[in-house]
């Protein structure tokens, strides 16, 4: 069944992409949830008016991220946790610990997914983050943990 996306749907295409699907997936998901339109052959206009308006919103929103990720690149994020004496932590410091810590030195608000840690931090020292801000744009961090 050939539909007409109104949204992004994860693994099947993006907003004003015209895409087939197995008919009970149209029937149960796509369609009573207004993520898709059933596709006609008098949909193609709208579908291009809908890839153009994505494409420009995408357009802002790449030059927005990489703005931020010159922002958060310059920044010292220091988060101050409790340690023993010989280093390590007596917690651990996560992907939300960092978020809360980048908000008080850049004033950017992050969601926590955008963070990717190998491991949640477990020692003092320097350690480097990434942050994922849009499709093809990330910034790394670098993270001082020190103790308290």
């Amino acid at each position: 069944m050939k539909v007409l996306l109104r949204n992004d749907v994860r693994g099947v295409g993006r907003r004003g992409d015209i895409v087939d699907v197995k008919s009970g997936y149209a029937r149960n998901f796509l369609l009573p949830t207004g993520a898709a339109l059933v596709a006609n052959d008098s949909m193609e206009l709208q579908a291009a008016s809908m890839r153009k308006a994505r494409d420009l919103r995408d357009a802002q929103s790449r030059t927005a991220a990489e703005t931020q990720r010159g922002v958060i690149e310059a920044a010292k994020v220091t988060i101050a946790a409790r340690a023993g004496a010989n280093g390590r932590l007596f917690g651990s410091v996560t992907e939300a610990d960092i978020v809360n810590a980048l908000r008080t030195a850049t004033k950017l608000s992050l969601d926590r997914h955008a963070i990717h840690m190998d491991e949640h931090l477990k020692e003092v020292g320097t350690a480097t983050v990434s942050a994922h801000l849009f499709e093809g744009v990330t910034a790394t961090i670098t993270v001082e943990v020190v103790a308290k």
